[in-house]
């Protein structure tokens, strides 16, 4: 019997057809930040030991552990005010070492644990600072400029005190202003060390909505270092577990917040409960 030839082609169409709507497959992508085997010390004090983690691009991954257990220094390392004495961080693909001070301020901004400015500067002329990276020298700025500075005090919420001085707000406030000058950078990256450290329980949370929103809606990558769990647990995609210097425990915070995992992060017993869906670490 001899072969439908029509058929046969028709099967092959429909063939070729159905190969052609099959979904490309997404290319992996790459980590806004790459730590790579990264050692460190103070004199005879080992405080990196050869601590390894990716950052993801688009998450907001919290960095977490006891006092002394290299949180800082690691911040420091990422952010360029320490070098290694072995390993590597990359951004972007590209070695930090190799980046001026002037280039990594165009891709990452910062938010120091402990900020001052003069007594007498306004709100929007410290904001205005963000934009120094991005300026040539003895140039004014630009149209663009304006427009992000002006983007940063209204997204922060601090547009209204732009005429008043930095030293006249509160707490909560000035935190705004700084988060507003970090903004102006217009980064992809915002790196963040205890930014609700001495504020109320009402700024505390104020800050950190205010940081969701900024990844949320805005697709800002956000690293930041947190003291408190719980925060840290419902204000993070990613939570990466710090101990002597060394990765312990990193993931989602309802994988990695165990009991177990706080014995080991911090020495001490607490108990994990989970309320109406969410965890939660009971600290008293």
């Amino acid at each position: 019997m001899q072969p439908d030839m029509n058929q046969t082609k028709l099967d092959d169409a429909a063939s070729v057809s159905a190969a052609a709507v099959q979904p490309a497959k997404k290319p992996a992508q790459k980590p806004a930040m790459e730590v790579r085997d990264l050692f460190f010390s103070y004199g005879k004090n080992k405080v990196l030991k050869g601590t390894s983690f990716t950052i993801e691009e688009g998450k907001i991954t919290t960095i977490m552990g006891a006092n002394g257990c290299g949180k800082s220094t690691l911040f420091n390392l990422m952010t360029k005010n320490l070098y290694p004495r072995k390993g590597n961080i990359f951004l972007h693909g590209k070695n930090i070492q190799n980046l001026g001070l002037k280039d990594f301020a165009r891709r990452v901004s910062i938010v120091h644990q402990y900020n001052s400015s003069a007594d007498d500067i306004t709100v929007e002329r410290l904001v205005s600072f963000g934009r120094t990276p991005h300026m040539k020298m003895m140039q004014g700025h630009s149209d663009e400029d304006e427009k992000l500075i002006q983007w940063a005090m209204e997204v922060t919420n601090v547009l209204k005190y732009r005429d008043r001085e930095v030293s006249r707000l509160s707490g909560g406030q000035r935190q705004r202003v700084w988060i507003a000058m970090a903004l102006a950078q217009n980064t992809k990256i915002l790196f963040l060390d205890e930014p609700t450290t001495y504020l109320d329980i009402r700024y505390q949370i104020e800050i950190l909505e205010l940081v969701k929103k900024l990844n949320r809606e805005y697709g800002i990558t956000i690293i930041m270092v947190l003291h408190d769990i719980n925060q840290a647990i419902h204000f993070s995609d990613r939570i990466i577990g710090l101990k002597d210097g060394q990765v312990t425990a990193q993931g989602a915070p309802d994988a990695v917040i165990t009991e177990e995992c706080i014995r080991e992060l911090y020495g001490i017993s607490l108990g994990v409960t989970t309320i109406e869906g969410k965890k939660f670490v009971l600290t008293v």
